[in-house]
């Protein structure tokens, strides 16, 4: 079977969204706490970046998370298909250009950056970046831990 989910390739990208995330860290309990990312879109944010990185372990745990906070098993279930046909309009260009930022390895062009700044404002901007950050670390750890497993237990565990 060959190994497909997005991982860490060296330890350099982990630093990298290790540190831009350790300089945020009053960011990170502030843009939670403020308000600014309604739970809702910061789960569907969250199962959109997933959906394109694999994540097992993240997908189960924001699956719950959103059917919480009152989310449908459909929409779920759409989101981690990498659908965004049942979102609320005023979210689809974050979930699209979420979608994108993880498919570009958190490398997007600015013209999609400044589309969202468009629509959202620079505040909110920084806020939806933040989430995806995060997201994508936790991500990409999983992923690298699952195939840890993988290669430990020759084939028994993991993926």
């Amino acid at each position: 079977m060959k190994f497909k989910k997005r991982t860490y390739k060296n330890p350099a990208e982990f630093f990298k969204d290790f540190w831009y995330l350790t300089k945020s860290g009053g960011r990170i309990s502030k843009t939670m706490k403020s308000g600014i990312i309604p739970h809702q879109f910061r789960e569907r944010l969250m199962l959109a970046v997933t959906a394109v990185n694999g994540c097992k372990y993240c997908s189960y745990a924001h699956a719950k998370q959103a059917l919480k906070t009152g989310m449908s098993q459909e929409e779920v279930e759409l989101l981690l298909s990498g659908s965004i046909a049942n979102c609320p309009e005023d979210e689809k260009i974050a979930l699209i250009y979420a979608q994108y930022w993880a498919e570009s390895n958190a490398k997007p062009d600015s013209d999609a950056v400044n589309k969202v700044k468009q629509f959202y404002g620079e505040e909110k901007t920084q806020a939806i970046e933040l989430i995806l950050r995060m997201i994508r670390m936790g991500n990409l750890s999983g992923n690298t831990w699952d195939y840890f497993l993988y290669r430990i237990s020759f084939g028994k565990l993991g993926i």
